[in-house]
């Protein structure tokens, strides 16, 4: 603190995280914090994902599955941002109400380790876009040898954004979402124009996913689920820096729920464009755009694809340090993004995630889905919106959030329950494999959420509401 006057230090902390965000402190307008989300959610790997559904559903089919259900889980996930504005904290320090302290600092460092699994396949991806880059001008480069090189530089390139904080990423996002969205725009005209509409209509799925047309169906919904729970956890960190709860809701909403299934569809229809000019699907953006527009603009068009991956590098590295920051808050904020970029560059390089995609989202939203339906439940039905900030920071012995030994039993065994009755009785995201007709209502992912945020109501209806509820004396905020 030597080099930093008092005022300064408490700023920053209050941005890191640790402390609320008094409301004359936070500086996102609605478009600010709506072009921040945007750019942190429409990297290249909602390309992927596109590209992912397309293989196994009719064009119409895989819109209605992109649009549909990241929408309304969207809508649902999103409530808690209410909260968050509201209280001028993230979701994981609410968190500490529902999981316990040390609960949180173990759940809120696993999942964003996974989380982080999302910026590796984001610097592959930037390096694959680069190679093509650079091949568009004739110069070859062995993806062997740069496809690592590359992939690191974009790592460490977003983490000189994620050391300037939510002021520089600000700033990045303003100029780069802006872009993207037009060059989101002109992708669909292009492969609209570059392959008959009529031709893509007449495309056939694969069926070698499933069966039946049902079952391909819910199966890219379980990935369309699985995609819109990759943000809950990392959703509710930005809008703490919003000025009004309305703006924070629909600003999120709008850059999670529409933005990034907009992109995801791009990803699709060139999918099936490329399907039907080149005989082949194919997930990188910059091998369709290359193939389908030809050398003019697609070189404009692949340069902004691949340096919006450096920006989403910054602003994920940002949130995810700070969910790891929530449960270990005495850890410098600077320390955690050298480590975590040193964690991305070493997944980059390994390439496993890229490699196993869909079982790798899917197996994170199982983790991810009961903590959603808690969230939902304890804010709406059982907290009815109302938190003890004094126990969530221990101010003046308050220790209501500490239950037993730090670990909310019911809240821990909620999410216990939900995941592993997914796998044995509903949906096994490693192998695919269907297991009840469950799955073909809510998917395994959603599941999860709804077993989590059924079995914690019924839990605040028994004896257990007093152990739940030990904050009750000492609230200050309605």
């Amino acid at each position: 603190m030597s080099k930093m006057s008092h005022d300064e230090y408490i700023r920053q902390e209050t941005v890191t995280g640790t402390v609320p965000m008094l409301s004359n402190e936070r500086q996102y307008s609605f478009w600010d914090l709506f072009l921040a989300t945007s750019g942190f959610s429409i990297a290249t790997w909602c390309y992927t994902q596109g590209a992912y559904v397309a293989q196994y559903l009719s064009f119409k089919q895989m819109l209605i599955n992109i649009f549909c259900f990241n929408i309304v889980w969207i809508l649902i996930e999103c409530i808690p941002v209410f909260f968050a504005t509201r209280y001028g904290i993230d979701l994981w320090v609410w968190l500490r109400s529902v999981l316990g302290k040390k609960g949180v600092a173990i759940f809120a460092t696993i999942i964003s380790l996974a989380n982080f699994g999302w910026y590796a396949v984001d610097s592959q991806l930037f390096a694959s876009s680069m190679i093509n880059l650079f091949g568009g001008f004739g110069v070859t480069l062995d993806p062997d040898i740069w496809k690592p090189v590359l992939g690191v530089l974009c790592v460490v390139l977003g983490t000189i954004i994620a050391l300037g904080g939510p002021d520089v990423i600000k700033w990045v996002n303003r100029f780069l979402v802006t872009a993207l969205l037009i060059v989101g725009a002109v992708v669909v005209i292009i492969c609209f124009t570059s392959v008959p509409i009529r031709d893509m209509l007449e495309v056939q799925p694969d069926t070698s996913l499933y069966g039946s047309a049902l079952g391909r169906f819910m199966l890219s919904a379980e990935g369309n689920v699985a995609f819109a729970f990759s943000w809950s956890t990392q959703a509710l960190v930005m809008p703490r820096l919003a000025r009004s709860e309305k703006s924070g809701y629909w600003a999120t909403a709008g850059a999670y729920g529409i933005v990034a299934p907009f992109f995801v569809a791009a990803g699709g229809v060139m999918a099936i464009a490329m399907f039907v000019r080149a005989g082949y699907y194919e997930s990188d953006p910059t091998v369709m755009l290359s193939t389908l527009a030809g050398p003019g603009f697609a070189l404009l068009s692949l340069l902004m694809v691949a340096f919006a991956n450096i920006g989403t590098q910054g602003t994920g590295s940002y949130v995810n340090c700070m969910i790891i920051k929530s449960g270990l808050p005495k850890v410098s904020y600077k320390l955690l993004v050298i480590l975590t970029a040193i964690y991305v560059a070493a997944l980059t390089v390994w390439g496993w995630v890229m490699d196993n995609f869909g079982s790798f989202i899917s197996m994170a939203a199982q983790i991810q889905g009961p903590i959603i339906g808690m969230t939902v439940v304890d804010y709406l039905i059982v907290k009815r919106r109302k938190v003890s900030l004094k126990s969530l920071y221990n101010i003046d012995g308050h220790k209501a959030y500490e239950f037993t030994g730090g670990f909310n039993l019911v809240g821990l065994g909620c999410m216990l329950i939900a995941f592993v009755t997914n796998i044995l009785f509903v949906y096994n995201p490693l192998t695919a494999e269907i297991k009840s007709t469950i799955f073909m209502i809510l998917t395994g992912s959603g599941y999860t959420a709804v077993c989590g945020g059924l079995l914690y109501w019924i839990a605040s209806l028994t004896p257990l509401r007093n152990y739940m509820l030990k904050d009750r004396g000492e609230l200050e905020i309605v």
